[in-house]
């Protein structure tokens, strides 16, 4: 049972759940950096490139997009722009920190919470035996008086 205590001791500091928060977002935000050269940034140098070895004279009277079906996906001769795919990680990511948020604040307000219970708990719950001397000092002085 020990072991159990000391485990609980590790996980409620400070470090362990900023080390995790850490990871959980830097994995999110992954998702983005992949999502925007995946999907954004690759097809364009694919495309580049094939202007460079076709030449730029073979590109369409209509410019560099022939063809736009949805904001979602634009379709470049021989690659795609999934800028659908690059939103969808960028509202996922906006979740993973919110519900990481939610998380943190209710550990933080636990905390609070134990701690103001240790705080009741340590306060003395009535006067010291100095002020009780002190008190009946002071009413066997009034009674002599």
């Amino acid at each position: 049972m020990k072991i159990f205590k000391e485990f609980k001791e590790f996980i409620a500091q400070g470090n362990a759940i900023d080390l995790a928060v850490g990871v959980v977002i830097g994995g999110a935000f992954k998702a983005i950096v992949d999502a925007l050269v995946n999907y954004i940034i690759m097809p364009f140098i694919a495309f580049l490139g094939t202007l460079l070895i076709k030449g730029a004279s073979t590109v369409g009277a209509d410019g560099l997009v022939s063809t736009m079906s949805s904001f979602a996906l634009w379709t470049i001769p021989g690659t795609e722009i999934a800028i659908g795919l690059f939103i969808s990680s960028i509202i996922n990511f906006l979740i993973v920190a919110f519900v990481l948020f939610c998380v943190i604040k209710g550990l933080n307000r636990m905390r609070e919470i134990a701690k103001k219970k240790e705080e009741a708990e340590a306060a003395p719950a009535g006067p010291t035996q100095e002020e009780l001397l002190a008190e009946i000092r002071d009413l066997l002085k009034e009674k002599n008086d």
